[in-house]
């Protein structure tokens, strides 16, 4: 974040703070900040919400005197901003054509991480993480893995691939399949029927592994929404739903988020359940699990 001032009157006004509070915000080497103190994570976490506050102000001023213009900003992974994203953003520019959309790429942390700091609006995740007090999931949409092969591969000729067809294969992935252990979610799938994977590659860009499919270094385990009849009509994809767990695609969105009229639109564009009643309802709950039972009695679309 630029504070467009300099390090020393930065740290006066850390210090004159401290002094008002009489604690230490920052634990400190020398004259180099090091860490946060605990005190100093409750008094930034409340600066965070308050900030958060006055960003609502503002905009429920911009609402009532210009309700079609704005900003939006979205952070999300590649494989959604290539493949699902592009007919929703399509059809809001069309509705809000003074509205500036803003889109950020990058990893489940980063944009997880963008989205709590207040970087962006919304994160579209599709990874599960670990419930927040300070974020709120709501559950878009479910999506699937598929094979993917050259025409005429072995593969394509089976009634039904199993794991154990798989695991003779060189394997590519997307990155994201990696755990927060250092494993892969394709790779316990694999470990429980006691089976090892040879995954050779992995990458963010479901592009970049179709192409190296097609330059034979391996079979592909991908997203099923980064296959196109159309364009990828050189691949053969398989259904392969029995062999892995589905994806749920969740908008991240700050507990203290204020939305502006064109954002709930939005929300509403990406999910059709996710209407202002449902949004604003999920957002009073009071806990990460209310939110979570409260979508147990809705039905998420599955694409």
């Amino acid at each position: 974040m630029a504070l467009y001032t300099s390090q020393p009157g930065v740290s006066k006004q850390i210090r004159l703070l401290e002094d008002e509070l009489e604690l230490e915000i920052f634990t400190r080497n020398g004259k180099h900040l090091t860490k946060v103190t605990p005190a100093g994570k409750q008094v930034l976490e409340l600066a965070g919400e308050i900030l958060n506050k006055v960003d609502g102000i503002k905009k429920i001023s911009h609402d009532h005197k210009s309700p079609t213009q704005g900003t939006l900003s979205i952070a999300t992974t590649h494989t959604q901003a290539r493949y699902f994203l592009p007919d929703v953003v399509k059809g809001f520019i069309r509705k809000y054509p003074d509205v500036t959309l803003n889109m950020v790429q990058g990893s489940t942390s980063q944009i997880t991480q963008a989205v709590a700091e207040s970087d962006v609006d919304f994160t579209l995740v599709t990874e599960k993480l670990e419930p927040r007090n300070d974020l709120v999931f709501l559950p878009c949409y479910r999506y699937s893995r598929v094979v993917l092969v050259p025409r005429g591969h072995p593969l394509s000729r089976l009634a039904e691939v199993s794991l154990e067809d798989l695991a003779g294969y060189p394997l590519l992935t997307h990155v994201f399949n990696i755990d927060a252990a250092g494993g892969t979610t394709l790779g316990k799938a694999f470990e429980k029927r006691g089976l090892k994977p040879k995954i050779v590659f992995s990458a963010v860009n479901a592009d970049v592994i179709k192409a190296y499919v097609r330059a034979g270094l391996g079979v592909a385990v991908v997203s099923n929404l980064a296959y196109s009849d159309d364009k990828d009509s050189d691949l053969v994809s398989i259904f392969v739903p029995h062999l892995f767990d589905s994806y749920l695609a969740s908008l991240v969105v700050r507990k203290s988020s204020y939305f502006r009229g064109y954002m709930y639109d939005f929300i509403e564009a990406l999910a059709l359940h996710l209407t202002r009643p449902v949004v604003d309802e999920v957002m009073s709950l009071p806990s990460p699990e209310a939110q979570v039972e409260y979508f147990t009695k809705i039905d998420i679309p599955t694409y």
